[in-house]
């Protein structure tokens, strides 16, 4: 994995390859009051559509927080950290609720984590539209 800044479309097989083992990563959602909310998280990415995916309840912290900033979205952090290895993506954050978007990223988290997330009525996807990459292998 090479260090520091990368483009978050086009990642070096190695950082590709860390994001696809399975990690537990952190969301940073600002608050209101402009403070961080940091809380622990499965994270899916996706380079090919720039896209980070966090699957949730609508009534989670992170998904008002994210609500709070209005249509244009919050700027957020998903990181990950393995020893020495660590991978953050930074983006955009929106909220959506399709039925077809929140069943793709339960679909990508299964295959990420190893398990099919139980179903929830009440499960939405935070989308990441992804402006950069970070990390050290």
């Amino acid at each position: 994995m090479a260090a520091d800044s990368q483009d978050p479309g086009a990642p070096d097989d190695p950082y590709l390859a860390f994001w696809r083992e399975r990690h537990l990563c952190t969301l940073t959602t600002p608050r209101p009051d402009g403070s961080p909310h940091v809380v622990p998280v499965g994270v899916t990415y996706d380079p090919e559509n720039r896209l980070a995916r966090v699957i949730t309840l609508k009534t989670s912290t992170k998904v008002g927080n994210i609500l709070a900033t209005g249509p244009a979205g919050a700027r957020v952090a998903v990181c990950q950290v393995d020893g020495g290895r660590w991978a953050t993506l930074e983006g955009r954050a929106r909220v959506v609720t399709e039925p077809d978007r929140v069943a793709d990223a339960e679909r990508r988290y299964a295959q990420r984590y190893g398990r099919t997330p139980t179903p929830n009525p009440a499960r939405v996807v935070i989308e990441i539209e992804l402006t950069r990459a970070m990390g050290r292998g």
